[in-house]
């Protein structure tokens, strides 16, 4: 779970930041409650799952809509 959040959260950067960033988010949060011997990748994992939300809603504030796109 910690990899998938990690993997998750650094591919949520590019696309579908409203679902693959809280869904890192969560396994991330799941990793670390189990007690995972991958620690440092669940946090990675956390980090970047919050770090997409943040990218969205920068975006958003900046084109008032939820979608975006790179081209403008």
């Amino acid at each position: 779970m910690a990899v998938a959040s990690f993997v998750l959260g650094l591919i949520g950067l590019l696309v579908l930041n409203l679902f693959l960033g809280p869904a890192a988010i969560v396994l991330a949060g799941l990793a670390l409650w189990r007690g995972t011997a991958r620690r440092g990748r669940a946090l990675l994992g956390l980090g970047l799952g919050v770090a997409d939300l943040i990218v969205l809603g920068s975006l958003v504030a900046m084109d008032g809509t939820v979608s975006w796109g790179i081209a403008g």
